[in-house]
């Protein structure tokens, strides 16, 4: 047989093959392998991992302070209690969990590091994929086939971060840096620091450099919802000490979820009320006579775009040191000392931070190709937020906004072994959503709905789109969610199953 792909023309007669290939050895790959291997013990597998470390996310980011604002009793795994005290955690400790996992359940023996999916042919007469793999720095080709294919490789590029074009930027006389690349000897002691953007990434770097240099401004076009929590969880630790590891847990991730769709309800339903409590607990950790209006009160609703949690109040307590300051502003252009605003104010700079976001891809960045023919995501319709129509045999795991990461990736590997488990069960090979006669000529949504930032609108072009009932919808609910991925019907009339004529693993 010859592959679909246009670089795979040769005859592929002893290509390796796996029932099933996830790629992406980070935080949700590393988790569906355990799940894959607990559900489906008998399925052969292998991860495909593009860099030579496992931990994604939290190997590639090396900032100062690095870490989550997600609490780890739900950034964690289901399987896998979080145990250390601190349930706000720094980068290194979510590595260690990472790697303590994939050590525990024996993964990392099927990891392939270096190897970079760049081609995912279908053979429907096969019930194939046939992969392209990228190897290492060079231009060598790996060739693998699978059954199955569980994309776990994140949501953005790990190449580099988003960039605007910013005016006059080559006039800086200083260093520019972008905390995705981040340098190990860059030395900010007694410098004066800008950092433009107000998400994360800017809300952990400020309290972090704020002991060390001379002074670091915020530069913000505008606002972003705040709120402070202590980065450690009393009820967990007590729990800990009273129960079984598990147990504790368990009971511990029930609690921080309800809150967490609790709190999301209350946006969307008492968006007002809900700003009114932010703002006033702004004010009062920095004083009546502080802009808040001006510098941590958006012109959009609590939770259209991400809340920033700021553990201990750090952020906070750089601003009142006076080592730190937000300045909410457009620029103007970048000078030879640092940046000139609109307002006509020009910021000094020895060193400037474009902590500007991320560029998001669609599936790592892949070429993938049905039968012959290119699929364009843009033209399909998302089938419960985890597949597209007419693209068999793959699953895409793409975590919550308005809640932990984790808690759908772990919730997606167990629909896919469900799906795996069940094509044993019936006899099948293939597995494909299709739109039924009722669902042709449905209103097409966006993939994501009522969440402006950014990093999101950039791409949403190039995104599945989603209908107007289930399970065309891509579902951001996390109890709905445990019943559809967990307890729904598979075969409910969307997702047609099949057993192809001709099954060969070496053709």
């Amino acid at each position: 047989m010859e592959s679909e792909l246009p670089f795979l023309a040769e005859q592929a007669l002893t290509i390796e093959y796996f029932d099933v290939v996830i790629v992406g050895a980070g935080l949700s790959g590393v988790g569906a392998a355990c799940h894959l291997q607990g559900q489906c013990p008998g399925k052969s597998y292998t991860i495909l991992e593009a860099r030579g470390s496992l931990g994604g996310t939290w190997d590639l980011f090396r900032y100062p302070g690095i870490r989550s604002d997600s609490d780890m009793h739900t950034l964690g795994y289901n399987f896998k209690p979080w145990v250390e005290s601190k349930a706000i955690a720094d980068g290194p400790a979510i590595l260690k969990y990472i790697k303590e996992t994939a050590t525990e359940y024996d993964v990392e023996k099927h990891i392939r590091y270096g190897h970079k999916l760049i081609g995912a042919a279908w053979s429907s007469s096969a019930a194939a994929w046939t992969l392209e793999i990228q190897h290492g720095d060079s231009d060598e080709i790996v060739r693998l086939r699978c059954n199955t294919l569980l994309m776990c490789s994140g949501y953005y590029s790990y190449e580099a971060g988003y960039l605007p074009e910013f005016n006059g930027r080559s006039r800086f006389a200083g260093e520019i840096v972008h905390p995705q690349q981040w340098p190990e000897d860059l030395d900010y002691r007694g410098k004066k620091v800008i950092i433009i953007g107000s998400g994360a990434t800017a809300m952990t770097l400020i309290p972090e450099m704020a002991s060390d240099v001379e002074h670091v401004v915020m530069l913000q076009r505008s606002p972003t919802y705040v709120i402070s929590m202590p980065d450690t969880d009393v009820i967990a630790n007590t729990l800990r000490r009273i129960l079984p590891q598990k147990a504790a847990y368990a009971i511990t991730r029930w609690k921080n979820t309800a809150f967490q769709q609790l709190m999301y309800r209350q946006t969307r339903v008492r968006p007002d009320t809900v700003k009114r409590i932010l703002l006033r607990r702004v004010r009062k950790e920095l004083g009546k006579d502080y802009d808040v209006e001006k510098h941590f009160s958006p012109d959009y609703d609590p939770w259209d775009q991400r809340l920033c949690l700021v553990p201990n109040s750090d952020l906070f307590a750089a601003i009142r040191s006076g080592k730190a300051s937000v300045v909410t502003d457009q620029i103007d252009t970048f000078t030879e000392k640092g940046i000139l605003l609109e307002s006509g104010e020009e910021l000094d700079a020895d060193i400037i931070v474009t902590a500007t976001g991320l560029d998001l891809l669609v599936l790592g960045g892949v070429e993938f190709n049905v039968d012959g023919a290119p699929v364009d995501f843009s033209k399909t319709v998302s089938y419960k937020g985890v597949m597209s129509t007419d693209v068999p045999n793959m699953v895409s795991t793409f975590g919550y906004i308005n809640a932990s990461w984790t808690l759908r990736a772990d919730l997606t590997a167990e629909f896919f072994c469900r799906l795996v488990n069940h094509m044993d069960e019936t006899g099948t090979r293939q597995f494909t959503p299709r739109l039924r006669q009722e669902d042709q000529g449905m209103p097409e949504r966006p993939w994501i709905i009522g969440f402006s930032s950014g990093y999101i609108q950039r791409v949403l072009g190039r995104l599945p789109k989603q209908g107007d009932r289930e399970p065309w919808i891509n579902p951001q609910n996390y109890s709905d969610d445990k019943k559809m991925f967990r307890e729904g019907e598979i075969e409910d009339g969307a997702l047609v199953f099949g057993n192809p004529e001709v099954v060969d693993k070496c053709a």
